[in-house]
């Protein structure tokens, strides 16, 4: 990229912002025969009929569809001619280009219906080989560049796919989807993403790591359904984090990378089935302090971005209206210039990707090693912390709790009981255990490997003060953190923490060992005993009513997670799932406002009469607020037997 261009972007951010002085996009249309004069290679793309793409989005459009089928490869040369390649598929689509521009990965059926597969070719089609052989989807593939582990003697290719994993995501939605790689030759399958979402849309950076999109069930009223952004892990699962933070749209996926060091990416409110929005980018330097938007709904929907050794970009581009078919366009980042490629009657043109050779990205090194069962999590100090996220008051945090989530199998699609009623969580729930949070406000744990966990932050009574979202930790990963939810620019000061001094505490009990809290198997029996003679039907402020049977118990838990209004989806009128400390109903059994914030709420705390606050035990208090802050689940999963383990090994 020239400096001039350098020069003119810098211009356009800054008018940008001047009420829409200068225009975001620019298209100019040209015919296949100026193909020439504006591509120097040959590009291949997914070609789909527009009769086969479906009518909407998945999941109230957090997700796109799974289309594809009836999908073909097309190369599309510099002088306008095309050419189909894996003829002989029912489907092929998401095609990537090797480093040296020589094969293309592509996910494939061989008939329709089949599942989806990854498969190789050659760049001029001979040569098909399947790569991994999967009764659940396998799509979106991308080389990846050398790995290698201290134990090899020799680095090796491996390749990277989206993967169904049998399972629901966290909304309950839509089947969940992980991030897998595998050999070139279809050996050693190894899953390296475990949030239970879903994870999707990977882009491999020129420094080695890994950008991929995830949804994620934020604990915040501004997104009740959650959030996909962009995040960042090593490729063989270590270092997950986020990669820029809350900035712009609510669904941001597709990322890319120009060689100015751009990350671009699609981004929308609500996607249609092809998951098309705006296009807009984030600085490699500085990603949680770069976001810029390149382009407005006014000029049309983008889809699935790629580069082009001159800076500029290769997208798929339709109309606002969506009433046309997505054409190929050249896209220019730092101008917001644009021009139309190509197009094909009656069909969409989407993944288009250079067919030329290109630079390999740095290649890892790993020490991971499958055979170990556990990783071990530091932090080094709590309260060190994002003051727009969190707050935490020195001395305020006594122990760190670690929940592990169970995925729902995806039979289960019908939704279940706890997961239609006022946010309650549809990821079964178990704790693994507590650990103990040192004066300067270090931690240390170990953890079983490859399993989604939560961090609740616990004050004295057992409240969590902050929880992060699901993370997990590699076999013989040595994970830390300088904070809880701390700036991702921050420094770490050079200092030895007190919990290294010790061995990590171990949170490594079996599963058959692991002990949840649910409303049926522990709350239920606690109201029964102790609050149903005088909390009835005529109850306003905590109406249980009748608990002798399955249909009274199923009403009262209905009736303790009813929202506060229809407008309200992030409050509850007494118990917040996963917020015991701003649930009323534990206001009530504390006697006080638990939250760390005034509430209007806690104006009903007057008229609780002083005996009320007496009638639970520490232990039966506890286990309401680890019932709420476990997320208010319904009922224990079958394989999750009640125990009163609280999986603590010093």
């Amino acid at each position: 990229m020239t400096g001039s261009r350098r020069t003119r972007f810098r211009i356009l951010r800054l008018l940008r912002g001047m009420a829409g002085l200068l225009p975001v996009f620019l298209l100019v249309v040209s015919s296949p025969a100026t193909l020439a004069a504006s591509l120097s290679q040959p590009v291949v793309f997914c070609s789909l009929p527009a009769d086969r793409a479906p009518a909407s989005g998945l999941a109230g459009g957090m997700l796109p569809s799974d289309y594809g089928e009836g999908a073909s490869l097309v190369v599309l040369q510099p002088d306008g001619s095309t050419s189909r390649l894996a003829g002989d598929f029912a489907s092929a689509c998401d095609p990537d280009v090797s480093f040296d521009g020589e094969h293309i990965l592509f996910a494939g059926q061989e008939h329709l219906g089949d599942p989806w597969n990854i498969w190789e070719m050659r760049a001029d089609g001979t040569e098909v080989r399947q790569i991994t052989h999967e009764a659940l989807d396998c799509r979106r593939p991308i080389y990846l560049s050398t790995f290698y582990t201290i134990t090899s003697s020799e680095p090796w290719y491996t390749i990277l796919f989206e993967r169904q994993d049998g399972v629901l995501n966290e909304a309950g939605t839509a089947p969940g989807t992980s991030l897998y790689t595998v050999r070139l030759d279809g050996s050693e399958r190894r899953r390296i993403t475990f949030h239970p979402g879903n994870d999707r849309t990977p882009f491999l950076l020129q420094d080695g790591l890994l950008l991929f999109s995830g949804w994620r069930m934020l604990s915040d009223p501004g997104f009740p359904n959650g959030r996909i952004g962009l995040y960042g892990i090593q490729t063989d699962g270590i270092d997950y984090s986020s990669y820029g933070g809350l900035q712009g749209a609510r669904i941001q996926h597709m990322p890319t990378l120009t060689t100015d060091g751009l990350v671009v990416f699609v981004e929308a409110d609500r996607l249609g089935w092809a998951g098309a929005g705006t296009l807009a980018a984030l600085r490699m330097q500085r990603p949680h302090h770069s976001y810029i938007s390149l382009t407005d709904d006014s000029v049309g929907l983008f889809h699935s971005p790629s580069p082009l050794a001159d800076g500029s970009l290769l997208v798929s581009h339709r109309s606002a209206a969506g009433e046309s078919t997505f054409n190929l366009v050249r896209f220019w980042p730092d101008t917001g210039e644009s021009e139309t490629l190509f197009e094909l009657p009656g069909s969409h043109i989407l993944h288009a990707k250079a067919l030329a050779p290109r630079s390999e990205p740095d290649g890892r090194s790993s020490t991971v090693r499958p055979e170990s069962p556990t990783g071990k999590l530091y932090c080094l100090n709590i309260y060190e912390s994002d003051q727009a996220i969190a707050t935490l008051e020195k001395g305020s945090v006594e122990r760190v709790r670690v929940i592990e989530g169970l995925p729902p199998p995806e039979a289960s699609l019908t939704a279940t009981p706890d997961s239609t009623i006022g946010g309650a969580s549809v990821v079964p729930r178990r704790l693994l255990g507590e650990a103990p949070v040192e004066p300067d406000g270090s931690f240390h744990i170990d953890l079983p490997a490859d399993l989604p966990v939560k961090l609740q932050l616990l004050d004295r009574d057992g409240l969590a003060l902050a929880s992060c979202d699901w993370i997990w930790v590699k076999n013989r990963e040595y994970r830390g953190c300088i904070g809880c939810h701390e700036d991702p620019e921050l420094t770490p000061e050079n200092r030895f923490v007190q919990a290294v001094e010790r061995p990590a505490t171990r949170l490594t009990l079996p599963p058959e060992r692991r002990r949840s809290v649910s409303f049926r198997q522990q709350v239920l029996p606690l109201l029964q005993s102790r609050c149903s003679t005088c909390h009835g039907e005529g109850d306003g402020n905590l109406p249980l009513g009748s608990l002798a049977d399955e249909e009274g118990a199923w009403r009262a838990y209905q009736a303790l997670l009813a929202r506060q209004s229809t407008e309200d989806s992030g409050r509850g009128r007494l118990v917040d799932p996963g917020r015991a400390r701003t649930s009323r109903l534990v206001w009530r059994l504390f006697g006080r406002d638990t939250s760390s914030t005034p509430d209007p709420g806690a104006e009903t705390m007057r008229q609780i009469p002083s005996e009320h606050v007496g009638l639970l035990s520490d232990d039966e208090r506890r286990v309401f607020v680890e019932w709420i802050d476990l997320g208010a689940q319904w009922d224990l999963p079958e394989e999750s037997p009640a125990g009163e383990e609280r999986g603590i090994t010093p």
